[in-house]
Order: C-alpha cells, then sequence, then structure tokens
C-alpha cells in the first residue's frame, strides 16, 4: 500500500506532535502502539503518512525543512522523538489574511508569532504545490479565528482536488454550501474543530451522558481551560473566539436534545493564558443538577493534559479515514469520523454511536478489497503498454 500525501496549513504545536508521531511509532508495532485508537487502520499503519508540503508565516519556519521547522519558537510542546530525518519539504511561505492577530506582537519573541516578510503565497502558488508534491490530503491546523485564511485554503483544496481535513473551528464541512461543493468534487472532507484524544470536550460530552443517562437533571455547568502555548495567547483576543464558544458549547449540548441548558446555565470556552503551562493545558468541568427527590448534585474535576499530542492522537486516525473514504470514491462530508473526531461535525451523534459508525465507515476487509482492486487495474493497465 501506497503512503498517504498530506499538506499542512501551520507547523505549530499539534503539527509538531504529528510528525513526531509518525516516527515514534515506527519502530512500533500493534503490541507497544500505546496512545493509538487505531494501530491498522483500513490497512494503514500510523508511519504510512509522509508530509508533501507545508505553509507557515513564521519567519524562524519558512524556508526550513519541515524537520527542523517543527522545533522552532514558538513550538513548546514536549519533544518525545528528536530523531526526525531530512524531510526534503521546505516550510513555504503561506497567506496571512485574519491568521495573525495583532495583539500577539505585544509579548516575547519564543511566546509569539514573528511574521516573515517573505511574499505571501498567492493561490495559484498554492494550488501549483499541492499539485506539484501529489498532495492528497490538506490538514488545516490554522489559530483560532482564522476564518478568511481557512476559506482560502479550502478553495486551494478543492481546486487542486485535495481532500480536507478542518481542524479548526471554522465552519466548512458543517456548512451546507462548503459540503456540497466538496461532494461536487467527490472530495472528502473530515471537520470541524478537532476534539483531542482525552480532552475537555469529550470528557464534558461524557460525563453529560452519565448524568442524563443516570436520571439527573443537569441545571448548570461551565468548563474553564487555561494553557500557555500560542493557541491559548492568540485567544486572548476574544473577537476570534465567536466560532470556537460556538463549536465547544454545541458540542455539549447536543448531548442534551431536548434538556439543553439556557444560555445563561452553561459557560464553555477558554479562560486564560497562563505562560509557564506552555503546551500543558488544564480544564476545570463543574456540574449542578437535581436527582431522585429533587436532591442536588454537584461534581466538579480538573483534567491536565498535554495539548498538541492530544489532539494528534486523534488527527493520525481523522488522516487514514480520509484515505479510505479516497480509496472508497467518497465526497463530502464522512459522518462517522467527523461526529466521532470533531467537536462540531455536520452532524452530531453520542459518542458511543459516533465510535461504532466510525467503525463500521473503517471496514478494513472492504478497503483491503478496494486497495487490491486498484492494483491489478495500474498493473493491467501498465501490462496492456
Amino acid at each position: 500500500m501506497k503512503k498517504i500525501r498530506v499538506a499542512l496549513i501551520g507547523v505549530g504545536n499539534c503539527v509538531s506532535s504529528l510528525v513526531q508521531g509518525v516516527y515514534f511509532y515506527k519502530d512500533k508495532n500493534s503490541q507497544d502502539g500505546t496512545g493509538l485508537m487505531h494501530w491498522d487502520l483500513g490497512g494503514y499503519k500510523p508511519f504510512d503518512i509522509e508530509f508533501s508540503a507545508a505553509f507557515d508565516i513564521d519567519r524562524r519556519k519558512v524556508g526550513k525543512d519541515l524537520s527542523k521547522a517543527i522545533f522552532e519558537a514558538p513550538n513548546c510542546t514536549t519533544i518525545f522523538c528528536d530523531k526526525i530525518p531530512d524531510q526534503g519539504v521546505p516550510v513555504k511561505m503561506g497567506r496571512i489574511l485574519d491568521g495573525y492577530s495583532d495583539h500577539m506582537q505585544n509579548y516575547e519573541d519564543s511566546t509569539t508569532f514573528l511574521v516573515s516578510d517573505k511574499k505571501e503565497a498567492t493561490q495559484e502558488e498554492v494550488v501549483k504545490i499541492l499539485k506539484e508534491t501529489k498532495t492528497e490530503i490538506m490538514l488545516n491546523f490554522l489559530p483560532v479565528g482564522s476564518e478568511k485564511a481557512a476559506k482560502f485554503y479550502a478553495e486551494c483544496a478543492l481546486e487542486a482536488n485535495v481532500a480536507l481535513i478542518n481542524c479548526i473551528p471554522v465552519f466548512i464541512a458543517s456548512d451546507p454550501e462548503w459540503a456540497d461543493r466538496f461532494k461536487e468534487k467527490n472530495l472528502p472532507i473530515i471537520g470541524d474543530d478537532i476534539k483531542a484524544q482525552i480532552g475537555a470536550t469529550i470528557t464534558h460530552r461524557t460525563l453529560t451522558e452519565l448524568f442524563l443517562r443516570r436520571g439527573v437533571k443537569i441545571e448548570r455547568t461551565y468548563q474553564l481551560n487555561t494553557g500557555g502555548n500560542t493557541d491559548f495567547l492568540n485567544m486572548l483576543n476574544r473577537d476570534r473566539l465567536k466560532s470556537k464558544k460556538i463549536s465547544k458549547t454545541d458540542a455539549v449540548q447536543s448531548i442534551m436534545d431536548d434538556s439543553r441548558l439556557d444560555g445563561k446555565n452553561i459557560h464553555i470556552g477558554p479562560s486564560d493564558y497562563v505562560p509557564w503551562q506552555k503546551d500543558n493545558k488544564v480544564c476545570f468541568i463543574r456540574m449542578e443538577g437535581k436527582t431522585f427527590g429533587d436532591i442536588p448534585v454537584s461534581l466538579e474535576m480538573r483534567l491536565s493534559v498535554e495539548d498538541s499530542p492530544n489532539s494528534a492522537g486523534v488527527v493520525i486516525d481523522a488522516i487514514r479515514c480520509c484515505k479510505v473514504a479516497l480509496i472508497r470514491g467518497q465526497g463530502g462530508p464522512i459522518d462517522g469520523p467527523s461526529s466521532y473526531f470533531m467537536k462540531h461535525p455536520p452532524r452530531q451523534f453520542p459518542d458511543s454511536e459516533a465510535f461504532k459508525l466510525t467503525e463500521k465507515f473503517i471496514n478494513k476487509e472492504q478497503v483491503e478489497k478496494l486497495v487490491a482492486k486498484q492494483v491489478d487495474e495500474v498493473w493491467s493497465a501498465t501490462s496492456d503498454r
């Protein structure tokens, strides 16, 4: 089976963890593949992913090989695999648009973006690179609030006939107009807004489902998050948070169905930037409700995770699911994986149901038959020549 060719939009902490992960698992096997939801997904292992192109706007990354750029400031995630071979993938200057918030220039260089003075890429140039590098899937990891930039790259993906995984809270897969455009081009899209492996959203959703299944009437809840990476620094600009708050709130509210809370009784969103936390994210969840006999119950919990590996642990499966969809010729939003991997998918399902839909979608035996058929067709065509 050939490799999965992935272009990276944004070379931040999440991408650093993803690239490290591909090589971390290279010398492992299914018995010691700790931290993976799937070792083998549709016949593809984690190390079957390879990176075809990369775009960023930070001058410390632009022009450097991807293997070096992932370790440049302001990236601050844990380095768990430092032996990354040269990728032969120079990080290209991307398009800025709204991908950079002006307030970030007020912070130390080591913690913020330093915008390159290189000429920004045009749509034609991005499309050309995607085609020349035989990219199959585009992975969008732009900063929260990059509405115009995310849509710029989505347009590039459509023009270059490339599938899209949208990891940020800009609504593309969940927007019917964009979804239809990907469907018309027979290109799969998985989105929107990555749901971490064991993060605030999946934990809050699970607790909500537990309360409801046990007959508890939920009356109030909050989720507060702090962190010290560029994601949290970027989100100090509250004007960039509209779609993020919608995405995170809907992810929890969707579990409640008819018992959705009034807006004043639910608060979910980033709270503050704490520089010394670096890539560590701390989440505080509180839930209040009534049990049998209208007796009050409350729950408080604290979750501490390394933010970017937490994301990469899901993205590594999303990439392989997207490849499966490409093999099948399945275009448009991929419902099961989108619901299981993302906070704001086109269709929300409880996570237990989304898991079943994803497993059904993967169906390894069916994928292997399709791949074998494609290989036979290529072999026959070559022999005929």
